[in-house]
């Protein structure tokens, strides 16, 4: 029996391809995003497979909409997908107070809103799947990215604790952190660079110029990632955290070597702080 999705960001990148994947196998799809007409030649082709809706994931009641749409168009909800995101490159000092919420916002309490409306249904169904498409950098962290990895960080712990209260109903929730894939998340994430103070030259500056050259170059294949979006909704178990890419298993690697050593370190600090 087919399933019912429930997938945000459908309009382009990641999101596009899951959506594509899924309606390819059969699958019933509530397909959002924030310009629905992206979505026409879906609903062309795929026609009451697919419903789409206009979300902008930063509005709670517009998610819970979402929800709704999912139950009264097909009667249950079975996957949701929060995929919805992007990156802004530059240094936390040249960052809005405006921007750095309106990124949290959209990458962390957006997930926040989907869950909350999808969790009661799921719950009374005891069965589903909340698949959370994080990154990488909610492991580790570079330069120019502070409002980002805060975001993919908080949606790491999120996720974690949110997996152990769910496990006994039989729902299973992970967040996916890939490397870097071909989707449009670069140029987005470098469109409105300022002009950085020198100082941040060497980090941030650096880190922007590697940028430049990277978007179509990424590693990462957003189909075959949208492939195991597919299996892992009919997946037995899952982990509550799963990278996907080789650059995302290096890099968490050593993240995780730094941190061991970093620990190693200063383990006698780290004891001394208990009452005798």
């Amino acid at each position: 029996m087919s399933k019912v999705w429930l997938i945000t960001g459908s309009g382009n990148g990641l999101g596009r391809h899951i959506t594509e994947a899924a309606l390819a196998k059969g699958e019933r799809v509530v397909a959002t995003a924030r310009n629905i007409e992206q979505l026409d030649d879906l609903v062309k082709q795929y026609g009451d497979q697919i419903r789409v809706a206009t979300l902008d994931v930063t509005d709670e009641e517009a998610a819970q909409a979402a929800v709704r749409l999912a139950l009264v168009a097909f009667g249950r909800l079975d996957v949701l997908v929060n995929n919805a995101g992007y990156g802004d490159i530059r240094p936390f000092e040249e960052t809005s107070s405006e921007d750095f919420k309106k990124l949290m916002d959209t990458c962390f309490y957006g997930v926040v809103n989907l869950t909350r409306a999808a969790l009661p249904i799921m719950r009374k169904q005891r069965s589903g799947y909340i698949l959370q498409i994080s990154s990488v950098g909610g492991r580790l962290a570079t330069p120019g990215s502070a409002a980002y990895h805060a975001a993919k960080w908080a949606v790491g712990g999120f996720t974690e604790a949110l997996a152990m209260e769910m496990a006994p109903f039989g729902v299973k929730i992970s967040a996916l952190e890939p490397g870097g894939m071909r989707t449009n998340w670069v140029n987005r994430a470098i469109k409105n660079r300022p002009q950085l103070l020198s100082d941040y030259e060497a980090s941030v500056g650096e880190l922007l110029r590697m940028m430049d050259g990277l978007q179509g170059q990424e590693k990462g294949d957003p189909v075959k990632v949208a492939e195991v979006v597919l299996q892992l909704a009919y997946a037995d178990e899952l982990p509550a955290h799963l990278l996907l890419g080789k650059e995302a298993a290096q890099g968490a690697e050593l993240a995780e070597e730094q941190r061991a050593a970093d620990a190693e370190r200063w383990h006698a600090v780290t004891i001394s702080t208990e009452y005798e």
